[in-house]
């Protein structure tokens, strides 16, 4: 019997686990309870649809025993077991998935130990107070049982065994007791039932364990004898399960965190019974922050499915929409073939009214949160904002009306979260459109030139700090008929009538002047005119409001499969009040052909506010330098 090693990744994170983990070491009876649960599901729903594997509810059960003339403590399931090569793959490679990602958090010194429970290792989690574990298991498959035995970081082997029956007992030989650990505390009757209680009361199946009791002697009146007797040390009644009013937020917050492996309370708790044409109980949860691989593909979005009690799909997507994505929990149907397997599930007509109902009832329970909770809501918004949008543009806007009163947005109004609804209930008189300006910070956008005039007419402008978010808008056009407008696209129409009569006809005075500086910038800008947003700055870069703005060229400039695709049609516009703009007024009536420099100067610092690049720095120095040389002449 030829002792096998574990792969280098495995052992660094092995010797992690028993050599750095100091706190919590609790967990370690949780986990594989919740393996054990797992088997005994997995056994109990083939028994249902397989006739030669049918097994009574009743004989599937945890077993723990306790040993501690042995330092021995073993769990034992009458679950589906594995098969020599499910040993192997289970047991011989640490956290096939995620395993970096576990060992830098552990490298990390976090006491969040809850993370074992994130990456698939919760058996290793034996390790932290085992040393030498034996796993005996037989599958149903098989008339053969097999024995996986492992030190820890030496490796590990396997062998056949004669086990009577299908099932897997886990054997732990406890580590010796140090002055500052007590390994000997989790053979005493006491502490298993404390960690029963708190983290596996609602497993499903009996939890057994030989107690001592004391009873009365029968021989003498008065006096008490003791005796062992098994007993069934959890509920076994779920907790969706139970009346909502006799369950208590601690209750909701452990079952979340022990039963979605999670060490932060939810944001949110959604219990609730439906009664009708499709009856079910639904439990579902918002996280409390966003899951570490949230935006990756790894993530895997959806709820658990029961029927009538019996375990069906681990994460039924189907039954949540996108951009609910974030939502975890489980619903239970009386109402559901217990013969669904995943293909069918994506054709079940009551599996797609579940689903909607249970869409509803998110949106509803989040209008309610940003009603009546509204730091909670924008803490939520913080975490799983981006998601919400994400749903508005996906599927060119299907959604939209659906999700657009969740969203928020900072804006000028003391900087705080808005909703759109909330924006254009503050609108002024006569204001049309929804303003908004694009940039990485609030810092930068009040940056911007033409946010003085918007501040001076006292409108409201939506800062935009995501660079998704005028993609959202995009795909919305309006919000209640108004639409929404970039502060640095088109014409803002900010004038009253005598202002704008006033520019007009300035602009036709010095039309030569503007043409010239236009024909100096060539195809650069679409034409130079005066400004009607400008107050104290000189210039200003601005796009044409029927094409792209400069914000999306600018975001796709960084995608290297869009650098060149889409350009804006920009236009430079001056401040006829600035002194620039007399200056360049003597200028040309002096010498037409000195405006070209003076042109591409001032395009080149449009450029620059509006935080592009310029073509050639190295030449916008000589001009700015000569011009220095020149003014001091």
């Amino acid at each position: 019997m030829a002792k096998k090693q574990f792969k280098a990744e495995s052992r660094r994170l092995l010797e992690l686990m028993i050599n750095s983990i100091y706190t919590n070491k609790d967990i370690f009876l949780r986990e594989l309870i919740s393996n054990a649960s797992d088997a005994l599901d997995k056994r109990y729903y083939i028994s249902l649809t397989d006739p030669a594997q049918k097994v009574a509810k009743k004989d599937l059960t945890i077993t723990i025993t306790r040993l501690p003339d042995e330092d021995t403590l073993i769990i034992e399931d009458t679950g589906i077991g594995m098969t020599a090569e499910e040993l192997e793959k289970n047991l011989g490679t640490i956290a096939r998935s995620g395993s970096r990602e576990f060992r830098e958090q552990l490298e990390k010194g976090t006491d969040k130990i809850d993370i074992i429970g994130q990456f698939g290792v919760g058996f290793y989690s034996a390790f932290m107070v085992a040393r030498k574990v034996t796993v005996e298991s037989r599958s149903i498959h098989e008339e053969t049982g097999h024995i996986w035995t492992s030190t820890g970081e030496d490796g590990y082997t396997i062998s056949e065994s004669d086990m009577a029956a299908p099932g897997t007992k886990i054997t732990l030989l406890l580590k010796a007791d140090t002055e500052d650990e007590k390994y000997s505390e989790y053979l005493t009757e006491y502490k298993i039932r404390d960690l029963v209680k708190k983290y596996s009361d609602y497993v499903r199946y009996p939890i057994n364990m030989e107690v001592t009791k004391s009873v009365p002697d029968p021989t003498e009146e008065g006096k008490y004898i003791e005796t062992q007797e098994m007993e069934t040390m959890n509920s076994m009644v779920p907790l969706w399960k139970k009346q909502k009013s006799k369950i208590k937020d601690e209750e909701y917050n452990e079952f979340y965190k022990t039963k979605f492996n999670d060490w932060e309370d939810p944001a949110k708790v959604i219990h609730y019974n439906v009664e009708g044409n499709l009856s079910y109980t639904a439990l579902l949860f918002i996280p409390g922050r966003t899951p570490y691989n949230f935006y990756y593909s790894d993530f895997e979005p959806g709820i658990q499915l029961y029927s009538k009690g019996v375990f069906i799909l681990d994460k039924a997507k189907d039954l949540i929409p996108d951009h609910y994505r974030f939502v975890t929990g489980l619903v239970d149907s009386d109402d559901l073939n217990l013969n669904i397997s995943r293909e069918m599930l994506q054709q079940d007509r009551q599996v797609r009214l579940l689903a909607r109902s249970i869409e509803k009832k998110i949106h509803s329970s989040l209008e309610d949160m940003l009603k009546d909770e509204r730091e909670a809501y924008e803490k939520f918004f913080d975490n799983f904002g981006l998601n919400l949008k994400y749903g508005i543009y996906k599927d060119y806007g299907v959604n939209k009306d659906q999700l657009q009163d969740l969203i928020l947005f900072r804006s000028t109004n003391e900087g705080k979260y808005t909703t759109l609804k909330e924006y254009t209930e503050r609108m002024k008189e006569g204001q049309k459109d929804i303003y908004y300006a694009c940039g990485s910070s609030v810092d930068e956008i009040e940056k911007l030139p033409v946010m003085a005039k918007l501040h001076e007419k006292d409108y409201e402008v939506l800062y935009f700090l995501d660079e998704r978010d005028e993609f959202v808008t995009g795909i919305m056009r309006e919000y209640d008929g108004h639409s929404f407008r970039s502060v640095n696209q088109g014409d803002l129409d900010l004038e009253s009538d005598e202002e704008k009569k006033a520019r007009e006809e300035k602009a036709e005075e010095n039309k030569a002047l503007l043409e010239a500086m236009g024909s100096a910038l060539g195809s650069r800008v679409k034409e130079v005119r005066l400004s009607a947003r400008l107050v104290d700055d000189p210039v200003c870069l601005v796009s044409d409001e029927n094409g792209p703005s400069i914000e999306l060229e600018k975001y796709l400039a960084n995608d290297p499969m869009n650098r060149n695709a889409v350009k804006a049609t920009k236009i430079l516009e001056i401040n006829a009040a600035h002194p620039v703009f007399e200056a360049l007024q003597k200028k040309y009536e002096n010498d037409p052909s000195s405006i070209n420099e003076d042109a591409e100067i001032l395009y080149d610092q449009a450029l620059l506010i509006q935080g592009l690049p310029i073509e050639n720095p190295a030449e916008y120095a000589r001009k700015i330098t000569e011009l220095l040389i020149r003014s001091a002449k």
